[in-house]
This record gives structure tokens, C-alpha cells and sequence, in this order.
């Protein structure tokens, strides 16, 4: 199964994102803040992580560096943040793609 970390402070976004992966068939892995999504990372291996900018403690670019250091995985920015230079910046970090908030889940 594919497994799924989302990292995301806002517990409806992470409830929401949970609910719609699990019945697509992934395993879902939460943290709600940068230091605990790093630590997840590293022991859980996810295939995919699906990430905030917006994040308490260690900024969501911090955790995308962070998880380049040894990972290839895709890494998607999901992020109220919508001007250019955040999504250049979370782009350049490492970030695959960038959906701005709100999203629509299909």
C-alpha cells in the first residue's frame, strides 16, 4: 500500500485529507508540525509527502530541504500561500508541485 505523510497544523485539512486518501486506497501518516514531520519521515519512509508551508516550528520549505537531504520521494506543497516567490522558493527547495488552498479534492 501506498503510504502518505500530509503535515498540516489545521486538524480539518488533515481530517479532510485522511478521510479522501485512506478510501482511495493509501496509508496515511499525519504530523502537525515541521520537527515531528522530519522524525515521521525518517522512521516511516513514506512514498509520498503531501506538505504545508504555513507550519509551526520548522517552515514547510525547512522540512522539504530536509527530507531532499536523503529522499527522492514526491513531495507536494499544499499551501494557502499564493504568491510567486513562496511557491519559486518551496519549488527550488525541492518540491515537486504546489496546489494553493482552498482545493478541491478529485
Amino acid at each position: 500500500m501506498t503510504r502518505v505523510l500530509v503535515v498540516d497544523d489545521e486538524p480539518q485539512i488533515v481530517r479532510g485529507l485522511r478521510t479522501n486518501l485512506r478510501a482511495r486506497g493509501y496509508e496515511v501518516v499525519t504530523a502537525p508540525d515541521g520537527e515531528e514531520a522530519l522524525a515521521i519521515a525518517a522512521r516511516e519512509r513514506p512514498d509520498l509527502a503531501i506538505i504545508d508551508l504555513g507550519l509551526p516550528g520548522i517552515d514547510g520549505v525547512d522540512v522539504i530541504e530536509g527530507i531532499r537531504a536523503w529522499s527522492r520521494m514526491p513531495i507536494l506543497v499544499l499551501s494557502a500561500r499564493d504568491q510567486e516567490p513562496d511557491k519559486v522558493r518551496a519549488l527550488d527547495a525541492g518540491a515537486d508541485d504546489y496546489v494553493t488552498k482552498p482545493f478541491g479534492m478529485d
